[in-house]
């Protein structure tokens, strides 16, 4: 089973000018711990439970610097919010990463929900049914840029691209994998069988994570997909690993293992990021190499 690192908070105790030697610190310690990938979340304002006005980084570019801080971590927003950026300007800007990290980007993407920031900063915020019509829009629109055969035009409800033109091509191949956030069962789950490589489930426990992959495992009929070749990830929310529980997270895991999930995704907290995953995340992520091994 695999470990990913998920930063969501950038108040560390030197202040803004401290975040970019945590994050350099962060780059060292994900590679010295040997997770597999590393995100940030694509928020503008920081989420309300976590202090609406504490600091918060535009994602791309945090990656981007997290990318030459580091050499063999994938590199994805947990997950772009749809409605940010143009789907033809994110395609281009996923390829940036990719091309600039030597293949390591992943496009990680969401219908997208917090009003706040939209509303604040002057965004639009449609309705939900029209979210999930642009998202799979989106998608389509970056499945087709990243087709070397195809530069052609897009005609969408939502979206209209008189050229899918993007040059260079990204380096990991045949394109970037595509990870969709969420577990609605009749939108989200169908949209992850006819489009994605991963999902990240929203499951607290391995019961949970039973049904939803059902579900999915129904939709990928449906379309004539294997289930196998979409990765099941997980944020963590338990205790364990807060209070340096170890033993306690692996056999946790274990049971998730069992039911089919492949990789969970943990978020350090305090203000040390960098230090928690070398004091906990990285003895974490060896145990859980171990599950499932011959």
């Amino acid at each position: 089973m695999e470990l990913g690192i998920h930063i969501i908070a950038f108040t560390v105790p030197d202040g803004p000018a401290g975040i970019a030697r945590e994050l350099s610190a962060v780059g060292a310690a994900v590679e010295a711990a040997g997770v597999s990938h590393l995100s940030v979340m694509d928020h503008w304002f920081q989420m309300e439970m976590l202090g609406a006005e504490d600091p918060m980084l535009e994602g791309y570019s945090t990656l981007a610097y997290l990318a030459a801080h580091t050499e063999t971590v994938r590199l994805g927003l947990l997950v772009t919010g749809v409605t940010y950026r143009h789907p033809g300007l994110l395609a281009k800007t996923v390829t940036t990463l990719d091309v600039l990290s030597e293949g390591r980007a992943e496009l990680g993407i969401g219908a997208a929900w917090y009003e706040r920031e939209h509303r604040g900063l002057g965004v639009p915020f449609p309705p939900t049914t029209e979210r999930f019509e642009r998202l799979e829009e989106t998608l389509q629109i970056c499945l087709q840029m990243w087709d070397p055969t195809d530069s052609g035009p897009y005609e969408g409800r939502h979206y209209r691209l008189a050229e899918t033109l993007s040059v260079p091509a990204p380096i990991t191949q045949p394109r970037p994998p595509i990870l969709i956030g969420g577990s609605g069962e009749r939108k989200t789950l169908r949209l992850v069988a006819r489009y994605a490589d991963a999902c990240n489930l929203f499951v607290a426990t391995p019961a949970e994570a039973v049904h939803k992959l059902d579900v999915l495992r129904r939709h990928c009929d449906d379309v004539g997909r294997d289930i196998g070749e979409i990765s099941a990830t997980f944020l963590y929310h338990g205790d364990a690993l807060a209070s340096g529980e170890v033993d306690r997270f692996t056999a946790e895991m274990e049971d998730f293992a069992k039911v089919g999930m492949d990789a969970v995704i943990v978020m350090p907290p305090g203000d040390r990021p960098a230090a928690w995953i070398d004091e906990v995340a990285a003895p974490a992520a060896a145990r859980l190499a171990e599950i499932g091994a011959p």
